[in-house]
C-alpha cells in the first residue's frame, strides 16, 4: 500500500476520470443547462484547487457538486478581483469602473437569492445550491467584501487587521460549504471559522514572495516591528535569524487553528468528515514544507506532490475510525 500511493496522481487520474463514479457527478443531472454550469464549476475546482479537489472526491454526489459550485463562485471573485486590479495597474479601467463591476455582480448575486436566473454557469449552478441547501446571503456578500479589501489595502498593521481580512475571504467559505457538509452542533460553525483562519494564514505564510511581487505584506506590521524586522528586509528578502523566528511564531499561531478546527471536524455529518480531515491535513502540512525548507518563503514555494497528498489518506481513515 505504502508504495502504491507514492504513485503520482497523474498517473491514476486519466483512469479515474474514466470511472461512473466520476462522470455520474455530472451525467445523473438531467437539465442539460445545469449539467453544463455544474461541469464548469468542477472544472474551475480541478484546475485552480488540486487539493481541494481531491479531498471532495470523497464526498456524496450531490455534495461534490454543491462544493465545485461554491469554489467556482469564490474563484469567479477571486479571479474578477485579480483581472480588474491589473487592468487598473495598466490604466486600462479606473478604480471607478471595478467598483461598478462589483456592484453590477453584488447584484446579480442578491438577484439570484430571489429566484433570478442568470447566464452565468457559476451563478446557475450556485442558484441550484441555493434550492437545496440553506446558505445564507450573508456569507457570499462578506466574501464580496473580503475581495474588495484586496484593492485598497496592501498593508495590514495588526493580527486583528489580518483576522478581519481572512475570515471574509476563507471562514466565510467555511460556513458556506458547512451547510453542504451537515451539522447536528452549531458549534461546529466556529471550529469552521478557525480551519478558514488557519488555511488563509498558511496560505499567507506560502506565498510572501510571492505577494512581495505584488507589492503586498499580509504580514502583520506590529508584529514585523516588534521582530525588528522592516519592509525593507522583506523587499530585499532578507533570510534573517529575526524573519526566521518571527516565521516560527506564525507558523505556531496557524497551528493552534488548525487545532482548534479539528474539534469541529468529529460534528459534521459522517460522510463529509473524511474529504474535511484530509483537505485540513493536507493543507497543514504545507506549514511543515515551509519548516523544512528553512523558512524560505521568499524563494522558494512551500507545495505538496500528488503522491504526498495521498499518502496521508491511511492516517486520515485511522484517525476517523
Amino acid at each position: 500500500m505504502t508504495n502504491l500511493l507514492k504513485i503520482p496522481y497523474s498517473f491514476f487520474r486519466p483512469i479515474y476520470e474514466k470511472t461512473n463514479f466520476h462522470h455520474a457527478v455530472i451525467s445523473e443531472i438531467e437539465d442539460s443547462k445545469l449539467r453544463y454550469a455544474y461541469s464548469h464549476c468542477r472544472s474551475i475546482t480541478r484546475t485552480h484547487a488540486k487539493t481541494f479537489y481531491m479531498a471532495t472526491r470523497f464526498l456524496p454526489l450531490e455534495k461534490q457538486r454543491s462544493i465545485f459550485a461554491i469554489y467556482g463562485l469564490c474563484r469567479y471573485l477571486d479571479d474578477l478581483v485579480d483581472e480588474a486590479e491589473d487592468l487598473v495597474h495598466k490604466k486600462k479601467i479606473t478604480e471607478d469602473e471595478v467598483v461598478k463591476r462589483l456592484e453590477a455582480f453584488r447584484v446579480k448575486l442578491i438577484s439570484t437569492y430571489r429566484g433570478v436566473e442568470h447566464n452565468s454557469p457559476v451563478l446557475f449552478a450556485f442558484s441550484d445550491v441555493l434550492n437545496r441547501f440553506n446558505i445564507s446571503i450573508e456569507h457570499p456578500l462578506t466574501l464580496l467584501d473580503g475581495v474588495k479589501m484586496d484593492l485598497t489595502k496592501n498593508r495590514y498593521d495588526t493580527f486583528d487587521e489580518l483576522y478581519e481580512y481572512s475570515y471574509k475571504v476563507a471562514s466565510v467559505v467555511g460556513l458556506m460549504t458547512s451547510e453542504i457538509f451537515g451539522y447536528e452542533d452549531p458549534k461546529a460553525l466556529n471550529h469552521a471559522i478557525d480551519l478558514g483562519i488557519a488555511m488563509q494564514l498558511t496560505n499567507i505564510l506560502r506565498d510572501v514572495g510571492e505577494d512581495l511581487v505584488r507589492g503586498r505584506i499580509y504580514l502583520p506590521k506590529d508584529e514585523l516591528d516588534s521582530c525588528g524586522i522592516t519592509e525593507d528586509d522583506l523587499f530585499s528578502r532578507d533570510l534573517s535569524d529575526k524573519f526566521i523566528e518571527f516565521m516560527k511564531f506564525q507558523i505556531s499561531r496557524a497551528r493552534e487553528y488548525y487545532a482548534s478546527a479539528d474539534k469541529g471536524i468529529e460534528m459534521l455529518s459522517k460522510d463529509s468528515r473524511l474529504p474535511v480531515m484530509l483537505a485540513r491535513e493536507n493543507y497543514s502540512r504545507i506549514l511543515n514544507k515551509i519548516e523544512e525548507n528553512n523558512y524560505q518563503v521568499f524563494h522558494q514555494r512551500a507545495y505538496l506532490s500528488s503522491a504526498e497528498k495521498f499518502s496521508i489518506l491511511p492516517k486520515v481513515i485511522i484517525q476517523l475510525r
